[in-house]
């Protein structure tokens, strides 16, 4: 009994160190990162926008209101893209 309790408690402090290093990691990234509205393609934006609450569930192309992240300085480059939503 004492070896699963081992196993157990191991297993859990594994998942929460991962999900803080995941998160450390995303925070870094968003410095280099900028939100780029009008470019998604139907299904692929990163996160909620027009009602919904999830990445994944844009229902058009090129929706002004969804983004996608890119690299900083990149979404001024792509046609229909733009920092603000509109």
């Amino acid at each position: 009994m004492k070896t699963k309790s081992v196993l157990i408690s191991t297993a859990v402090t594994s998942l929460i160190a991962f999900g803080a290093i995941s998160m450390s990691a995303q925070a870094a990234d968003d410095a280099n990162t900028e939100k780029c509205y009008g470019v998604a393609k139907a299904g692929k934006n990163d996160c909620a926008a027009n009602g919904h609450a999830c990445a994944g569930q844009s229902k058009t192309n090129a929706d002004a209101k969804e983004w996608v992240k890119v690299p900083a300085g990149t979404c001024d480059r792509i046609v229909g893209g733009s920092t603000k939503s509109k």
